[in-house]
C-alpha cells in the first residue's frame, strides 16, 4: 500500500538537476527501456501530484551509475538520491502543467532526431541499435518522444526559474577560494574548438520533384484511394508513417506554424494543398477537432539533397574562411551570423562541454572525426570546408577552428576561469532553484512506495 505524505520542500540537491539527462553518452540516457534479455518488475514507486515515477526509471539510472563507477563503491543512499532527482523533475512537470508551460512539437522532433542520430553514430548503425533493443527504430523513437518532451519542459521551467542568474568576477573568485587546495581538480589535455556549419540547401529541382510526388498522391486520394495506406507506403516521417500518417491530438502552438495553420483551415476529412515546413513538404488531412485540440494525419516528402548543394555550401564557407584569416571578420561573429548550427553559433562557434557547459573539451573524449582533424593543427588555424553530417542526419559542410590546446595541470583561476565561472554559476542557479522549491513546498502531495519511505524526497539532504 502506498503511503501519502504532505511534503515540505526546503532545498534541492545539486544532483537533482535532470540527473538522467546530464549523464554522458549511454544507452540508459537514451531512455527507451531495457535491452532484450534484461527485465525488471515495473510499477509506480512515487507520485508527485499527477506525475508518476516508475521503478524502471530508477533502475535504469541506477544501472548507469553502477557502470560509471567501474567497480567503486556507490554512496549507500544512491537510490534515494536518484529517486529524489526524479521526484524533483516530476515537480517541475507538475508546475509546468499548472503554469501552461509547453514546448513546440518542432523542438521535440529536432531534439529527438538529434539524439537518435547521436546514438546510431555511437553504436555504429541503425541495425545495431535495433538489435540491441530488439525493436524497430520507429518504435524506439516513439517511446523516446515522451521523455524528450518532458526533459525539454523541465529545462524550460528551470530556465524560467534561474535563466537570468549571473555571476560577477568577484563571486567567481570567492567560489574558487572556498575550494580546499587539496581538492582542486586536475585537468588532462584540453582543447577549445570552434565550428561554422552550413547545411546543404535543397535546390529548386528537388523541391519541385517532392511537390510533384505529393500532388500525385493527393490526386490519388481525391480519386478514392485510402490516405492511411498511401501514408504507410510513401511518407518519410518514420514516426507517423507506420500509423498511416496519424499524428494524434495536439493543442494550438504545439506543431510548426505552417502545419497548424493549414490544418486548422480544413473541415474534418478535408485535404490541404501542399504545405512546406522546415521538415519538408506535407499533405495534411484533418481528422477531428476537440475544443482547443485537433488531430491530423499527414504524408511527408523530403526533397533530396545532391552534391551540387553541398558544393555551394562549401564555396560559401571557403569565402567566409578567407575573410576570417584576413582579419576582416572575427570567427565568433562569422559563426553567429552564418552558422546553421544555432547552438554553437550562439556561442561564438565554440563547442561546449556538455558536463560543465565550458568550452574546454578533454582530448580523449573528442569525436574521432574531430580528433584526427585537429591532431596536426596549430593553435589559431582553421580547416578548409570539410564534409559533415549533422546530428539530425542532414548533409552539410563545416570549418573547424582550434582556439587553444592546454597541457595537463591543476586548476587555477587564471587558466581555468571559464570552467570555474561555470561551476560558480551552476551553484548560484541551484540556490535559485532551492528558493523556488521552498516557495512551492505547500502545493504538492507526494505518494511513495513503502520500500522508499525512508528517502527524504523533495527535502534537503544535509
Amino acid at each position: 500500500m502506498i503511503q501519502v505524505l504532505r511534503v515540505s520542500v526546503r532545498k534541492a540537491l545539486l544532483s537533482a538537476l535532470l540527473l538522467a539527462a546530464s549523464v554522458s553518452a549511454s544507452y540508459a540516457q537514451l531512455g527507451i527501456g531495457r535491452p532484450v534479455g534484461q527485465k525488471v518488475v515495473d510499477g509506480i514507486i512515487a507520485k508527485v501530484d499527477n506525475q508518476i515515477v516508475l521503478r524502471s526509471d530508477l533502475e535504469t539510472i541506477y544501472a548507469q551509475e553502477v557502470a560509471r563507477a567501474e567497480g567503486k563503491m556507490l554512496a549507500p543512499d544512491i537510490k534515494c538520491r536518484i529517486l529524489q532527482s526524479l521526484a524533483l523533475n516530476k515537480l517541475l512537470l507538475a508546475k509546468a502543467e499548472t503554469d501552461s508551460v509547453v514546448v513546440e512539437d518542432a523542438q521535440v522532433k529536432s531534439e529527438l532526431d538529434r539524439r537518435m542520430a547521436y546514438f546510431v553514430q555511437q553504436i555504429g548503425s541503425e541495425k545495431k541499435l535495433e538489435e540491441y533493443y530488439n525493436k524497430p527504430l520507429k518504435q524506439l523513437k516513439e517511446e523516446l518522444r515522451v521523455q524528450v518532451k518532458e526533459q525539454l519542459i523541465q529545462q524550460k521551467m528551470q530556465d524560467q526559474i534561474a535563466g537570468k542568474v549571473s555571476v560577477t568576477p568577484r563571486e567567481v573568485k570567492q567560489y574558487f577560494n572556498r575550494i580546499p587546495k587539496d581538492s582542486l581538480p586536475y585537468y588532462s589535455t584540453e582543447v577549445e574548438i570552434g565550428e561554422i556549419v552550413k547545411v546543404a540547401k535543397t535546390n529548386n529541382k528537388a523541391k519541385q520533384a517532392a511537390q510533384a510526388k505529393l500532388n500525385d498522391l493527393r490526386a490519388r486520394i481525391v480519386a478514392g484511394e485510402d490516405f492511411a495506406t498511401l501514408a504507410k507506403q510513401f511518407s518519410q516521417d518514420p514516426g507517423s508513417a507506420v500509423q498511416g500518417g496519424y499524428l494524434g491530438f495536439f493543442k494550438r502552438r504545439e506543431l510548426v506554424p505552417e502545419y497548424e495553420a493549414a490544418a486548422l483551415r480544413l473541415e474534418p476529412g478535408g485535404l490541404s494543398p501542399i504545405v512546406e515546413s522546415q521538415f519538408g513538404f506535407h499533405l495534411i488531412q484533418l481528422i477531428e477537432r476537440k475544443g482547443d485540440s485537433y488531430s491530423t494525419r499527414h504524408i511527408l516528402i523530403k526533397p533530396e539533397t545532391g552534391s551540387t548543394d553541398t558544393n555551394d555550401a562549401a564555396l560559401e564557407l571557403a569565402k567566409l574562411r578567407r575573410r576570417i584569416l584576413a582579419d576582416s571578420i572575427s570567427f565568433a561573429k562569422a559563426a553567429k551570423d552564418n552558422s546553421d548550427d544555432k547552438t554553437s553559433g550562439g556561442n561564438g562557434g565554440m563547442l561546449q562541454n556538455r558536463r560543465d557547459a565550458s568550452t574546454y573539451l578533454p582530448l580523449d573524449q573528442l569525436d574521432p572525426a574531430i580528433f584526427f582533424t585537429i591532431d596536426t593543427m596549430k593553435v589559431g588555424s582553421i580547416t578548409p570546408p570539410l564534409p559533415y553530417r549533422t546530428e539530425d542526419g542532414k548533409d552539410a559542410v563545416r570549418i573547424l577552428y582550434l582556439k587553444s590546446n592546454s597541457a595537463p595541470h591543476q586548476a587555477n583561476i587564471q587558466d581555468d576561469y571559464q570552467k570555474i565561472a561555470a561551476a560558480a554559476l551552476n551553484e548560484k542557479k541551484n540556490k535559485a532553484l532551492d528558493a523556488w522549491f521552498a516557495q512551492n513546498r505547500g502545493t504538492v502531495y507526494l505518494e511513495v512506495d513503502p520500500e522508499y519511505s525512508g528517502c527524504q524526497l523533495l527535502n534537503a539532504v544535509n
